[in-house]
């Protein structure tokens, strides 16, 4: 059997000339004329927790939740025209009638579908929610006490969040006695339930805000310190926290400049998942009678005044039940996603 010969296997090789470069070669090119990938563009870490978030349903329809409910604590007494605590009269036959036990209406609806007008001193009053025993309007009562209970929720979280962050950092990074002192203390602390924190500061400090604030503020840090002390006891010994102690850095810039800016994600997790706690707390105490006082009004407050009304004024309860349970689950979902889009998993990326 006879090989077949490939001629080009015995050409001579091929040689190009060599490119000598021009000056055109050296000009910068016009942005529009540089095509860049946008499925893989480069992104901030934060830019893309943003577009993780806002990608799921949940969290945004949780946001949305919360900001209408914001917005309503801030400018609701602005709408309807009352005030918090006022009482609201009118003058009959020479006499002052309160505008007490009115059901919820708005007076151009009811003239919308029935054609007629309200009959009573009251007709051209627009009460969304109704108005109590007293006479005062529960759309007003509403929005400022969900403006209350988020005032004091938010003013403990963000101290809370301080005091137990630095707490559980320090812990972890200093470690042996030092760190098993500070550990001892928190379960010392954590074992006694908060109604007996709260029956102490009763007899201490007057019925109120301040009173709910800081019986919060004393119980609300541990979970802080737990995050924030697991974190430390991450980091500490991987190369960039050796490196920077190799060069001299002291220990608080370790803690606060090396540390701390990588465990601010399950951080502000945990400050999401805080809030609707620090919300139920305040609601359950004002409910038993050691937080708000009347005529002042949370949420709490009001789900009490409504429990011992409900049988003649059933309606009164009802919002202050359904702020409550869409600030709970606004927060909630919030803090789901967050969780989500800080620590994404690969079907997210």
């Amino acid at each position: 059997m006879s090989k077949k010969r490939i001629p080009f296997l015995n050409a001579a090789p091929v040689t190009e000339p060599a490119y000598i470069p021009t000056d055109e070669d050296f000009v910068f090119k016009e942005n529009n004329d540089i095509s860049i990938d946008k499925n893989f563009a480069s992104q901030g870490y934060w830019k893309g927790v943003l577009v993780r978030f806002f990608k799921k349903k949940r969290p945004t329809l949780g946001l949305i939740i919360v900001l209408v409910i914001i917005i309503l604590a801030l400018f609701g007494p602005l709408i309807s025209g009352y005030g918090n605590t006022e009482i609201i009269s009118a003058n009959v036959d020479g006499r002052q009638v309160t505008a007490s036990s009115i059901s919820p209406r708005v007076p151009w609806i009811h003239k919308l579908f029935t054609g007629e007008e309200y009959d009573d001193p009251f007709a051209d009053h627009t009460f969304i929610f109704g108005t109590d025993t007293v006479g005062r309007d529960l759309f007003t009562r509403t929005c400022n006490g969900a403006r209350i209970s988020l005032l004091i929720a938010f003013v403990t979280i963000i101290i809370d969040m301080i005091i137990g962050m630095s707490y559980g950092l320090i812990s972890g990074y200093f470690g042996g006695v030092a760190d098993a002192t500070m550990q001892r203390f928190v379960e010392i602390i954590y074992s006694v339930p908060r109604l007996v924190i709260v029956s102490v500061l009763a007899t201490f400090m007057p019925k109120g805000v301040w009173l709910v604030i800081v019986a919060l503020l004393l119980t609300e840090w541990i979970g802080m310190s737990k995050i924030s002390r697991a974190e430390m006891m991450r980091m500490k010994d991987q190369e960039c926290i050796l490196a920077s102690r190799t060069l001299g850095a002291k220990n608080g810039r370790i803690i606060f400049r090396d540390v701390l800016p990588n465990t601010i994600g399950p951080i502000i997790t945990q400050v999401m998942f805080s809030i609707p706690t620090a919300i139920f707390t305040e609601a359950f105490l004002s409910f038993v009678g050691v937080g708000i006082v009347l005529p002042q009004c949370s949420v709490g407050s009001l789900i009490e005044d409504g429990f011992n009304n409900i049988t003649t004024i059933p309606y009164q309860i009802i919002p202050p039940i359904i702020i409550l349970a869409l600030l709970m689950l606004g927060f909630n979902f919030i803090g789901d996603g967050l969780r989500e889009a800080l620590s994404p998993s690969i079907e997210d990326m």
